[in-house]
């Protein structure tokens, strides 16, 4: 079989080529606490989009920085006391998707919440607010403002604040909260286990944000990560800020923040994946220390997987047991 990277065995020791900042951890610690201070002002209106067996809201929260946050939410009906739930996460420049994707998991017993990400294709408010570039993708929104300004900041402090709002829910059981999405929505469900540990399970596919050295070393800074290179192109063309720049941009590599998981894990990934090259998404996965299964599509790459959905259908049921 031919190769886009590392063989295999060195995928499952390899710890990535990022750098990691020393204070990571307060910086994660401190956004938290900034994030559980704000009254989020939660909304529900029920939405346009109803089914026999699920009601259906527009749901809106106060975020970081002030900016009101869209997701979609589904609960079964009649409403079933404690029960558990899904949050789920779309690929990059996308939305939260059809409202029926979600129906499977609503008609099982669970309640779904699904996001919109700030500034992409869905209904979250981007507040803004930082110098620099913004006009080619969001790894480098505010990266000149400094760390506190990253939009991925804020877009994972929206992913862990979903998951705690829907844990709150009087009729969702806290411990019985899972993530899940794929690309992008594979980083954010990574991102969000970390940042809200009590995530009992989680299913990121082929997951994004993870490992930007590593991109930049394989020349892969194309398709999705194409912003690394338009950023030393216009604002550092000599390079000579390059490793602050990666430092910097570590606050937001998944891959340091999944050593915080204490879910069950199913990470999916092909082999064959040239957007998301395998090695980054095995630096994120082999620094989880929580039970973890990796599946493995030797075949595939960055698109859809035969027997996923159903693999990841049957990985959340057992929740129901």
């Amino acid at each position: 079989m031919p190769l886009i990277d590392m063989p295999l065995e060195k995928l499952r020791s390899y710890k990535g080529s990022s750098p990691c900042p020393k204070d990571i951890d307060k910086f994660w610690d401190n956004s938290i606490a900034e994030m559980k201070a704000i009254d989020p002002e939660v909304e529900l209106l029920p939405s346009d989009f109803q089914a026999p067996y699920a009601e259906c809201y527009d749901m809106y929260f106060t975020g970081v920085g002030g900016a009101r946050v869209f997701a979609k939410l589904l609960r079964p009906k009649p409403l079933k006391k404690k029960h558990p739930a899904i949050v789920m996460f779309h690929g990059y420049s996308g939305n939260s998707g059809d409202w029926c994707d979600k129906l499977p998991y609503v008609a099982a017993g669970f309640t779904v919440a699904a996001l919109d990400c700030r500034g992409q294709a869905g209904n979250s408010e981007d507040v803004g607010g930082v110098i620099g570039n913004t006009f080619k993708g969001q790894i480098i929104r505010g990266l000149d403002s400094g760390p506190e300004k990253m939009l991925f900041r804020q877009i994972y402090l929206d992913c862990a604040q979903l998951a705690g709002l829907v844990m709150q829910m009087p009729e969702v059981d806290a411990t019985r909260v899972a993530a899940m999405g794929g690309s992008q929505g594979g980083g954010l469900t990574l991102a969000c286990a970390a940042l809200e540990p009590r995530i009992s399970r989680a299913a990121p596919v082929f997951p994004f944000l993870s490992d930007y050295k590593r991109i930049w070393d394989m020349d892969l800074d194309i398709n999705a990560y194409a912003e690394l290179r338009e950023y030393f192109r216009w604002f550092d063309p000599t390079h000579s800020r390059e490793d602050e720049v990666f430092r910097r941009l570590g606050y937001i590599d998944i891959q340091n923040l999944t050593k915080r998981i204490r879910g069950k894990i199913m990470m999916v990934t092909g082999l064959m994946d040239n957007i998301c090259p395998p090695s980054s998404q095995f630096a994120a996965y082999n620094k989880i220390t929580s039970p973890k299964d990796v599946v493995i599509y030797p075949d595939f790459g960055h698109e859809g997987l035969p027997g996923n959905n159903d693999r990841i259908f049957k990985f959340m049921m057992e929740m129901l047991k």
